[in-house]
């Protein structure tokens, strides 16, 4: 699966941008879902809102997770499997560790193969509490008395004399009998009532002794090993649940890559389990897992710099970026598709692809790309715009039908307005960061018609800018508060120097002072900026 989301402080072309580029993608092929990495702001929801499309998850982050990792889909074997079953297993796969489920496949436990062989050398050689069931599959016998139940008693290992066994009271009803065809010896464990008789050998038993088990209650298999070999495998039909450790270390598949190498420099193991919230076994990571990892595949939208992208993108491959910004700072191992054109939205570009493409638009999608090219072009009064963005709300609308400007103008009204909203939503609601030279700046932006709920709280604004930039180290920190219909930004700021202010705006730098025609953050603000910046040398 592949994420597609725009920048941090989600605005109606990157949002519009990533569901619009995801249904583009996924019609030609590619499995893709479209996100956002922030609340998305009131002009955008009502732009959804208006075209009925929900609004996309929140991405918290795209860093690598256990579930992206290519781990071991491993089948857990249920508590009541024998020994012997579970060594077969792990030989048939070729692991070290067997996951121990029940029926729902909750995880119980594990046993690894130093477990099977330490109890082969440490072992009770001599108790057994399995299913009669695992006796008779793991030595290939026959059942000739008796269902399957639990069997639980004291292996006897019969060589001796039957006087010996009579004198000796060797055998009692919790005996679990290995024995050849000696019959003196059957009889006499049946009469006994021991818990199970195992004839080796593979000769058939006399019917008699057949219906004196029946009668007694005691079960009998015969197998077609020899007693050496059968008493050598009987002790690893035990329960393998008998051996398994419970307290383990395990990882839940949403845990994080870098919080599990750190679990793992501090433990031994080699293989650990993968669970899900609900304790079900989903398979098994091992380091070879961790060293090599699978990372989240991701598509950029409105943005090509880290500082503007998910947290832990660089752990994420990233297969293409869309975008109509500066080229930045973001850095791939391989060779990717990056369109990137001097337009004024990226939903102008996306327009483009699917005409390339030749794939249709629905209404729904049409409304989301005239609506990012709306938005990021202030309907043509940017800077920033182009006859491609012109062209492309043509030709989208003739899809819509649209009154243009009411719809334009219904559209900043819902997202311009200010009420409610703290100093902080305000400042942040496009705020991006930009590293100019050896300076790191930023710039805030709202557009809004309610440009004296900004002024009647001026100085606590001021006083909010202060603290950023103090906080945030920033030689610069800006908020425009742009007018839509003067076709102009009022500025407030908090600068390490003041004349930088003067020489980018042209004016004696006045908190809330009023500047003309500015209205591009990217086109305009920026660049004058920086070159008042290199002035400064």
């Amino acid at each position: 699966m592949v994420y597609i989301f725009g920048h941090t402080n989600p605005d109606t072309d990157s949002v519009s941008s990533a569901i619009a580029l995801s249904y583009l993608k996924n019609k030609i092929g590619l499995k893709t879902t479209p996100y956002i990495l922030g609340s998305i702001n009131k002009e955008t929801g009502y732009v959804l809102d208006f075209f009925g499309i929900d609004q996309p998850k929140l991405l918290d982050n795209v860093k690598t997770q256990v579930k992206d990792l290519n781990y071991d889909k491993l089948r857990g074997v249920r508590p009541e499997e024998s020994m012997i079953h579970a060594y077969r297993l792990m030989e048939k796969h070729n692991t070290r560790t067997l996951p121990i489920v029940d029926d729902e496949n909750t995880l119980l436990g594990i046993v690894t193969m130093k477990d099977i062989a330490m109890y082969l050398i440490k072992g009770d050689f001599y108790h057994l509490k399995t299913q009669l069931k695992n006796i008779v599959y793991n030595l290939d016998g026959a059942i000739l008395i008796g269902e399957n139940k639990e069997i639980e008693g004291n292996i006897s290992v019969i060589s001796y004399y039957h006087e010996t066994i009579v004198k000796d009271k060797i055998l009692d009803e919790n005996s679990i009998v290995i024995v050849g065809d000696r019959y003196d010896i059957i009889e006499y464990a049946i009469n006994s009532g021991v818990e199970l008789i195992i004839v080796t050998g593979g000769n058939d038993i006399p019917n008699k002794y057949i219906e004196l088990g029946k009668s007694k209650g005691v079960s009998m298999i015969l197998v077609n090993n020899d007693t050496y070999t059968t008493s050598m495998l009987l002790n690893q039909c035990n329960y393998i649940s008998s051996i398994m450790k419970k307290n383990i270390v395990k990882f839940n598949e949403t845990e994080y890559l870098d919080d599990v190498k750190e679990e793992l420099s501090n433990t031994k193991y080699y293989d650990y389990p993968v669970v899900n919230e609900k304790n079900k076994l989903l398979g098994f990571i091992s380091r070879r897992h961790i060293l090599s990892p699978e990372k989240k595949n991701v598509i950029l939208v409105d943005h090509n710099e880290y500082t503007q992208s998910a947290e832990g993108l660089r752990q994420a491959e990233i297969l293409e970026i869309v975008d109509h910004h500066k080229i930045g700072d973001i850095v791939t191992q391989t060779p990717i598709n990056f369109k990137n054109m001097p337009v004024g939205s990226t939903c102008t570009i996306i327009y483009y692809m699917f005409k390339e493409y030749n794939v249709p638009l629905n209404e729904e999608i049409a409304g989301l790309l005239c609506s990012g090219i709306i938005s990021d072009t202030l309907l043509f009064l940017s800077p920033t715009t182009t006859i491609l963005d012109k062209n492309a709300l043509s030709e989208l609308n003739k899809i819509l039908n649209l009154d243009i400007d009411k719809f334009a103008m219904d559209m900043f009204r819902a997202g311009s307005s200010l009420e409610g909203q703290s100093i902080e939503e305000i400042f942040y609601k496009d705020f991006k960061e930009f590293n100019i030279g050896e300076n790191k700046i930023g710039i805030g932006q709202v557009f809004t018609l309610d440009i004296e709920d900004v002024f009647n709280r001026k100085n606590e604004f001021i006083n909010y800018i202060d603290k950023v930039n103090n906080q945030k180290n920033y030689f610069l920190t800006i908020i425009l508060v742009t007018d839509i219909l003067k076709n102009g930004s009022y500025i407030l700021f908090k600068s390490s120097n003041n004349s930088v202010i003067q020489k980018a705006f042209d004016q004696i730098p006045i908190q809330g002072m009023f500047v003309e025609n500015l209205v591009s953050r990217k086109k305009q603000a920026i660049p004058r900026i920086l070159d008042a910046i290199n002035l400064l040398g």
